[in-house]
């Protein structure tokens, strides 16, 4: 099967920086791929890591892809790729091979309850109270993120109290350090968290390769992987309590599709902040996450991206706009 590629470059502005553990996020580029085989069919693929290293490594391959080459050509690119790379052109080819509908299964009038997650400057408790005030007209069943190792810890701490006593008893608190604690720090917050019924997790809270410091933490309260399965992809088939699958990072999303189609347990689907092409796959994924075994609050990051065309549900107009 002989397909044709167009790549088309795209960045956006987020609505307000956000600040994390290993820096400060405000912009976010990449590429848009339109895949498209003999008979017309489209498959869409977005690539946009978020590290400056692997932008360069993407930006390489992707220069030297041909504008016309078989299906088995671009598979043996994509397995010898990972990441966000592997991610953009796994999502065409599974269009084209039809493993999943897009244009069907993601209408943004049925988009799940997000986690919210909430900004790390002085107007934290201003934007959590606003959250509570408008979630009261509807219930109490609502899931914030919060990520730390941003401020000093004694200011953290503190501002965790206000947090937890704010929050209604069914809301729930995810904690995000983002691998920006040490071991003592995040031992500190454990011990204080253990009998907390508002922590649903937390995040990442040691370095990715400190695997025995995370599992010695999570026989005390739930730990959920993020930058570990990145960095360490057979901890993806390992790790027993929860992972924090980022589609857009990890590289082929048929894998995590098969992993949801199956009805493995205990993955929830987060954003890394992706235009509506990738959007219409996080989305996906995470509905698929809601029919399985344990279902729980996706992170997909509302209100942090602009509401323009370039995050429409609509590739061709997603497309036009890049």
């Amino acid at each position: 099967m002989e397909l044709s590629l167009e790549i088309k470059p795209f960045s956006f502005e987020l609505v307000k920086p956000l600040n994390t553990s290993k820096g400060i996020i405000n912009k976010k580029e990449g590429w848009l791929l339109n895949v498209q085989d003999e008979t017309g069919k489209n498959g869409w693929g977005e690539i946009a890591p978020l590290n400056q290293h692997e932008m360069s490594e993407c930006e390489n391959l992707l220069n030297n892809l041909e504008k016309k080459l078989s299906k088995r050509q671009l598979e043996v690119k994509l397995l010898k790729s990972s990441g966000a790379f592997a991610f953009g052109i796994g999502a065409a080819l599974a269009e084209i091979e039809s493993l999943i509908d897009l244009d069907i299964n993601n209408n943004s009038s049925t988009w799940l309850e997000s986690a919210f997650l909430l900004p790390t400057d002085d107007s934290l408790i201003s934007v959590l109270e606003s959250k509570l005030n408008e979630q009261s007209a509807k219930d109490e069943n609502i899931t914030f993120k919060w990520k730390v190792a941003c401020l000093p810890n004694e200011i953290e701490k503190k501002l965790l109290d206000k947090i937890l006593n704010r929050l209604p008893s069914k809301a729930r608190l995810r904690i995000d350090p983002n691998a920006g604690w040490d071991r003592k720090t995040a031992k500190d917050w454990v011990d204080y968290l253990v009998n907390e019924s508002k922590l649903e997790w937390i995040e990442q809270p040691l370095s990715s390769s400190d695997l025995e410091g995370m599992t010695m933490l999570s026989k005390q309260i739930p730990i959920a992987l993020d930058e570990s399965l990145i960095d360490y992809p057979v901890l993806r088939q390992t790790w027993k309590s929860w992972q924090i699958r980022k589609p857009l990072l990890e590289g082929d999303p048929r894998q995590l599709l098969k992993e949801l189609n199956d009805k493995v347990g205990y993955r929830v689907i987060s954003s890394s902040f992706e235009t509506g092409i990738g959007r219409r796959w996080t989305q996906y994924l995470a509905t698929l996450q809601q029919q399985g075994p344990t279902p729980t609050a996706p992170g997909l990051g509302p209100g942090w991206c602009p509401n323009t065309p370039l995050f429409s549900d609509h590739p061709i107009s997603v497309w036009n706009a890049a």
